[in-house]
């Protein structure tokens, strides 16, 4: 094993602290993320949140999902804006209602982007589980807010 190839990370299981072996090596890193079951890909599909929205929930990112409204900012289509159509989660792409492209042929087709070049302008909270989520991070937000304000920093 060559040196500094791996570390050791370190988590509870109970009251038993267990460490995990975890490689550094990017071609093991990219293996996983091709291999990483739907858990966890759900959550490689987070994109930013706007300023707006950050202050209102108190996240940064939330995973994206169909019909949240998008603001492309980075490539080609940077400034576009538009609801999610469709999730690959296979490929970890989205396709945004009005990003097309015309073929040689003359037919129009949809274009990927990936969720990390793509801002969230409007989230759709009709799930129960999204809003107890946003909840749950407004409240760590906030425990941290006050124990740094009563630290003094």
């Amino acid at each position: 094993m060559a040196e500094g190839s791996e570390c050791l990370k370190h988590y509870s299981v109970g009251k038993v602290r267990v460490m995990k072996v975890v490689s550094k090596k990017p071609r093991k890193k990219r293996k996983g993320l091709y291999e990483a079951p739907s858990h966890v890909r759900r959550k490689n599909f987070s994109a930013n949140l706007s300023p707006e929205l950050r202050d209102k929930h108190g996240a940064k990112s939330v995973p994206v999902r169909m019909d949240d409204t998008v603001t492309i900012v980075r490539g080609d289509f940077a400034g576009m804006e538009g609801k999610v159509t469709r999730l690959d989660s296979k490929n970890y792409r989205i396709y945004v209602e009005g990003v097309t492209r015309e073929k040689v042929d003359g037919s129009t087709i949809l274009v990927s982007v990936h969720p990390s070049k793509v801002e969230i302008k409007r989230l759709k909270l009709d799930d129960k589980w999204r809003k107890k989520i946003l909840d749950r991070k407004m409240a760590s937000k906030s425990v941290v807010l006050k124990t740094r304000k009563r630290r003094g920093k």
